[in-house]
């Protein structure tokens, strides 16, 4: 979770470096490949718009479901974290259901930012909010359709 040097170093990665490590994990895949991520644009300088994809967990109603993502990295990431937005439908506590914002006061990664914290993680935590009690036998919406 934590990247550009170990906890408590002091040392502060720019932004930029920052987001080129993160986009190098992305693309060399993470775990068990069930959580993805890359930019949405690779001529954006910037490095703001991103899509992440979540393969939903096993033995919840998410199993073998595949959620597509948009993360917003505003100038102030990582120091503030980045706007998440479903773009594939989803019924979770933490995702506003008009618009598939997930929502800062109800999902903590984002409410309880903390610099250290990367778009690998949001998605790997969003995936295990898909399998807690509260979400994992939640009704859903028709697998395909979309905010």
């Amino acid at each position: 979770m934590t990247l550009g040097g170990s906890a408590g170093s002091g040392i502060v990665v720019p932004r930029n470096f920052r987001l080129l490590e993160e986009l190098e994990r992305g693309e060399k895949g993470i775990g068990d490949g069930t959580v993805s991520y890359g930019m949405d644009d690779g001529d954006d300088i910037y490095m703001r718009s991103w899509t992440g994809t979540i393969i939903g967990p096993l033995n919840t109603v998410h199993e073998g479901r595949i959620y597509q993502l948009k993360l917003f990295c505003d100038k102030d990431y990582p120091n503030k974290p980045p706007s998440v937005r479903f773009h594939s439908r989803i019924n979770m506590t933490c995702v506003n259901p008009d618009t598939g914002v997930v929502d800062t006061r109800k999902f903590l990664v984002l409410g309880n930012w903390q610099r250290d914290y990367t778009m690998e993680y949001i998605l790997t935590q969003l995936k295990k909010e898909m399998a807690a009690s509260h979400n994992r036998k939640l009704v859903q919406p028709p697998e395909g359709t979309y905010f």
